[in-house]
């Protein structure tokens, strides 16, 4: 059998060899690649797709671990791509997630696979969306992309999975000054995590916070309007009610057609993805020696970028 059967056969190793072959930079591979996820394609769009973001220690690791575990009791199979920030310096990533997910790394059902942002924006991987049609190929019910964290450019998983959905932690109040409009505006249901004991009470006042602010921006989908929800990894509380709502939200956008309107505008946002990508490589591929010249130029303030950057698209 050769890759594309086994990934079609559910084989775990296969599965993980197949995403590393996409996410290799390599010409060669990328070819291979290619020809892979040509041969999977009919295999793949049933599956759930869900995006989890939030700030930096509001508890995402821990809430997908109790939440996959969760969702794998209720008989589906989940793949977890969790995508860990990068070194600006090194390149390095920690890629220490399925350490923080030790419940649900032990569950059969389960697959986690966590890949570097490298360079790319927006919280994914450059090559997350190829992982999960991968996953869904496999067999896998549910895809969850877990973020690397709520920023500027933090919305990328949106054009990417079904439902956004956005962690706060009990100081939502704090939270909210360091979640940008762009990113409230896109999630679909918003969870409030460590729910219990001591921080009950914040949480309560954090998700009431969090209710105001919904009822100032629109919906996303016409089919659903956006939740707030109390959980806790720990006590399990609410954990049911998160993937009730998400099952929920993928029903209402298939009894309403919005679904397929989605995918669709998500494979033209990945077309024009590629494109900016494809085009920056090549061209710096092509004017390597210009381009370096005229970042001297710029790093000694001889050039401003703006200059810079426009003599050197007149050249090509």
């Amino acid at each position: 059998m050769n890759l594309a059967d086994d990934v079609l056969a559910g084989d775990r190793r296969a599965l993980g060899r197949a995403i590393t072959l996409v996410e290799s930079t390599r010409a060669d591979h990328r070819a291979d690649a290619v020809e892979l996820l040509q041969a999977v394609l009919p295999h793949t769009g049933t599956g759930i797709r869900l995006g989890v973001s939030g700030a930096p220690g509001v508890g995402k690791s821990t809430f997908i671990d109790a939440f996959g575990c969760h969702v794998i009791d209720q008989g589906t199979t989940l793949a977890v791509l969790a995508v860990d920030p990068s070194s600006g310096r090194s390149g390095g990533s920690i890629l220490g997630d399925k350490t923080r997910m030790e419940e649900l790394a032990r569950r059969p059902e389960a697959f986690i696979r966590p890949s570097p942002a490298g360079r790319t924006l927006g919280g994914v991987a450059r090559r997350t969306r190829e992982a999960m049609l991968l996953c869904e190929a496999a067999g896998y019910d549910a895809v969850l992309v877990e973020t690397v964290g709520v920023g500027q450019s933090e919305t990328a998983v949106a054009e990417m999975v079904d439902l956004f959905c956005l962690l706060a932690g009990p100081g939502a109040g704090d939270d909210l000054q360091g979640v940008k409009r762009g990113v409230m505006e896109l999630a679909e249901l918003l969870v409030v995590t460590k729910a219990d004991g001591d921080l009950e009470p914040a949480a309560k006042r954090a998700a009431a916070d969090l209710k105001h602010a919904l009822q100032l921006l629109r919906p996303v989908h016409h089919a659903w309007s956006p939740r707030v929800l109390l959980t806790s990894a720990h006590t399990g509380i609410g954990l049911a009610e998160v993937w009730d709502a998400v099952v929920e939200h993928r029903q209402a956008l298939e009894d309403s057609g919005e679904l397929q309107s989605l995918r669709g505008e998500q494979a033209r946002q990945w077309l024009w993805t590629e494109l900016r990508e494809g085009l920056v490589e090549r061209f710096v591929a092509e004017a390597g020696e210009a381009v370096r010249s005229a970042e001297l130029d710029v790093v000694a303030g001889r050039q401003l970028p703006t200059i810079a950057a426009d003599r050197l698209l007149d050249d090509r």
